[in-house]
């Protein structure tokens, strides 16, 4: 029988497949060999190097017919395997860079191998193909085995009925009064239809489409049930009524907002009721909705209509834009649901971050419910400034705003407000005392006067862009001493802080940390920084050998920008001589979405994210150069290139890779990115914490990978709990909503949105029937589709 070698033809093709083949092999090595020795003049791992080299000799040798440097391939694979799993054990998404592609390249050297050399002596093709299925197997089996338990502890069973809210506190039940629920915001609801046991039987009950879909920006709207209607808004700020039961749109109100005003980052995050106590039963605007619009106006509609309530300021319109000065189209908006409280409406507004020093003011202002007539202006930079500032005269310009959303303690008399950093985020030379004392902090404003009762600053100085993004919740602490009232705050950093709510002050324990010093303005920062002791969803400080990509060249990128950028943990100060990196990013913690209470059960629920940031500061003429100006410069055509944000008045712009991309769209650090938490609220003890979200609609180059794995993914939105045990929460990448069984953490139900959740889930009871209700309207930031479905989820009629 003749051997393979007896065909010159398919000798041929072999030598012709091997010399492409070491070819391909010449070209990797060539690329790691030169990141190599970029990556060991900054000190870090010698492999790509070595390697490199490796496959320079092996390719060299292939192209040259050489079977050995197929040989010299198969050890710099063993090799490459035991470094691996030296640096990363047996961790399957961290093998993935290290260990995939060159796998691929091995089984491509075992098909080129011929079965015997041409001096007829057999090659050892069978036993690299044997050990290459070996190797396979092995890890497909070893990594699966060696994941890491779930952490579960057991979720406490409330005795006798002990619960954690008072009489102004209660949470929601039939109805959905406020954007977080019920009146302390705990996101979570009596409701107890849906339980763990019949789930798996949600069906969606009706779709509402808003005929508004995101361009630039998401909409993020929880909306609000009272009665038997729902109310939100849609990504323009239009206002709309629906059926609670059908969805079947009663009325919607356009604003008629100019499509100029329709910045980056703008959202609708929700609307507020208020039912006058003076007014006559069915009147006109005896009941109203308040919103606020992407031009910085207040609105205020009939409940039952949607007409505007003539008596409320203006034609059922206050101006937000008074005494601002100078407002370029979309620097100022209100994306968030106002707050009222003793029939007063709280309002802050967003600012456009990294456009000016000077920007528009963060102005705290609260407006009669009933009139739209200003009650008080709280302008931390002017506090004689009680409503409108002198004619001719401004609010203090750049001063922290609250884009966020506030709660109120009726009882109290006091809001508190989630306060974001001055503007210029990453520069602070400039800042007044009373910045550096409100910026990123919980402020608690007296709604009857408008001045500070108490303020608890969670981040000193901050320059990382660390406000305070979530509305904070209120409960009843256990102490020693008996329940106090409280609230819980989280942070991007990760932190959980439990405040007395009268007072401010801390109900468990925090310490001061050293913070690392230096940066470009050395003698700004602060020598510590407040951490606390209660939970934290930080993780411990990244290092090279959690560089990842989706090859072991763009992984070696990653490790080349880490080891090149100053890095010292949390706090890491900003530079201008080279990048920083920011763990967590600005988008770390718990955002927006804030975190849910079960307060009967005394369990915290929040999503979260641990993903860096990697920035750097850019000179101003070089941010000139490249065009990057801010809104209103009469230079200005649009945002800059890249990530680049002029903080304009300042000696220096931004530029903040968020999330620490790479060109291919992925992470430059490991999974996971995300997760989602139980804690026992008395004690803080992480009951259960697991890698949220999966990477089927995520991928390189914005390519679904389809695979239905978790990995933990960024995500944007909160968690609303339930009196039967079901935690609901959208929020993640992969565009589904999920049902979680509260004890165990495990999902129970899930079900694929027609576009990304971002936004926080609401729950409520109609006709006998409860429902779940998400919005789908997508993200930009977050790479979502955006669309404009409000999703209606129950159970099956019974028949």
């Amino acid at each position: 029988m003749p051997g393979e070698t007896s065909s010159p033809h398919y000798s041929e093709i072999r030598m012709w497949s091997m010399r492409i083949f070491g070819f391909i092999i010449l070209i990797f090595g060539a690329l790691l060999g030169i990141g190599g020795v970029k990556l060991v003049s900054l000190a870090g791992s010698p492999y790509y190097l070595l390697v490199g080299i490796a496959l320079i000799f092996s390719g060299a040798l292939t192209i040259a017919g050489r079977v050995a440097g197929l040989y010299v391939y198969f050890v710099a694979f063993l090799a490459t395997i035991v470094w691996s799993l030296f640096e990363a054990g047996l961790d399957g998404w961290a093998l993935v860079p290290r260990l995939v592609g060159p796998f691929i390249l091995l089984v491509l050297a075992v098909l080129v191998m011929p079965a015997r050399l041409l001096n007829g002596k057999p090659t050892r093709r069978a036993y690299a193909a044997g050990l290459t299925v070996i190797l396979a197997l092995g890890l497909l089996i070893a990594v699966p085995l060696a994941k890491a338990p779930l952490t579960t502890l057991p979720v406490p069973i409330v005795p006798d009925g002990t619960v954690y809210f008072d009489q102004a506190t209660a949470p929601a039940a039939a109805d959905w009064p406020t954007y977080g629920g019920g009146p302390g915001a705990q996101r979570y609801s009596d409701l107890s239809q849906i339980t763990p046991e019949n789930v798996n039987q949600l069906k969606q009950a009706w779709v509402f489409r808003t005929g508004d879909i995101p361009k630039n920006f998401g909409v993020e709207m929880t909306p609000l049930k009272i009665g038997d209607v729902l109310y939100g808004c849609t990504s323009r700020h239009k206002i709309f009524a629906l059926d609670a039961a059908t969805g079947k749109q009663k009325w919607m109100f356009d604003p008629m907002t100019p499509a100029e005003f329709a910045p980056p980052n703008s959202a609708c995050r929700g609307v507020a009721y208020y039912k006058q106590a003076d007014a006559p039963p069915g009147g006109v605007c005896a009941e109203r909705i308040i919103a606020g619009t992407l031009d910085a106006k207040l609105i205020a509609v009939d409940a039952a209509t949607g007409q505007p309530c003539k008596g409320f300021g203006t034609n059922g319109v206050a101006d937000l834009n008074e005494g601002m000065g100078e407002v370029p189209p979309g620097m100022v908006s209100v994306t968030s649901a106002p707050t009222i409280v003793h029939g007063v409406v709280v309002t802050g507004q967003q600012i456009i971050d990294g456009q000016r020093r000077w920007a528009p003011s963060g102005v705290m202002r609260g407006y009669d419910a009933a009139t739209g007539v200003l009650r008080f202006a709280w302008d931390m930079g002017q506090p004689d400034i009680t409503k409108l500032p002198p004619a001719g005269k401004t609010y203090t310009l750049g001063t922290a705003n609250m884009w966020s959303t506030a709660v109120a303690d009726e009882s109290l008399g006091l809001i508190y407000l989630p306060m974001a950093n001055p503007s210029g985020d990453y520069y602070s030379s400039t800042r007044s005392p009373e910045e550096r004392k409100y910026g990123s902090s919980v402020t608690a404003l007296d709604v009857e006067t408008g001045k500070p009762r108490w303020v608890y600053q969670l981040v000193k100085n901050d320059v990382w862009d660390y406000d305070t993004p979530s509305q904070p919740s209120l409960v009843d602490f256990p102490t020693p001493s008996g329940n106090v009232p409280a609230l819980v705050q989280t942070t991007k950093v990760g932190d959980i802080f439990i405040l007395d709510r009268r007072t401010g002050q801390p109900l468990t324990k925090v310490e001061e940390v050293k913070a690392p010093q230096g940066g470009v303005e050395p003698a700004e920062r602060a020598p510590t920084q407040l951490r606390s002791l209660y939970n934290t969803t930080q993780q411990p400080d990244i290092t090279e050998s959690q560089m990842w990509g989706i090859s072991p060249i763009d992984q070696m990128l990653c490790r080349i920008q880490f080891r090149s950028a100053h890095y010292e943990g949390i706090f890491t100060p900003p530079s201008v001589d080279k990048p920083w990196i920011e763990y967590p990013g600005n988008n770390g913690g718990s955002d927006w979405g804030s975190l849910s209470v079960d307060v009967r059960r005394g369990v915290i629920v929040l999503n979260y994210n641990e993903y860096p940031s990697y920035s750097t500061l850019v000179p101003r003429a070089e941010d000139d150069k490249l065009g990057v100006f801010y809104m209103g410069d009469p230079r200005y055509k649009g945002p800059g290139p890249g990530d680049n944000r002029p903080q304009a008045d300042l000696p220096y712009g931004i530029s903040a890779n968020q999330g620490w991309l790479m060109p291919t769209g992925v992470l430059c650090k490991q999974p996971p990115y995300g997760g989602i938490r139980a804690i026992a609220l008395a004690t803080g003890q992480t009951l259960w914490d697991h890698p949220f979200g999966t990477a089927q609609r995520n991928g390189p180059w914005g390519i679904p990978s389809m695979l239905p794995f978790e990995i933990g993914v960024p995500s944007n939105g909160g968690p609303v709990t339930t009196a039967s045990g079901l935690i609901f929460v959208a929020a993640t990448t992969d565009d589904f909503i999920r049902a979680i069984d509260l004890k165990t953490g495990k999902t129970i139900w899930s079900d694929q949105l027609p576009a990304g959740g971002q936004a926080t889930p609401m729950v409520y009871e109609a006709g006998g029937k409860q429902y779940v209700v998400i919005m789908a309207g997508g993200h930009h930031s977050m790479l979502t589709p955006a669309g404009d479905y409000l999703v209606a989820y129950a159970l099956p009629d019974r028949r």
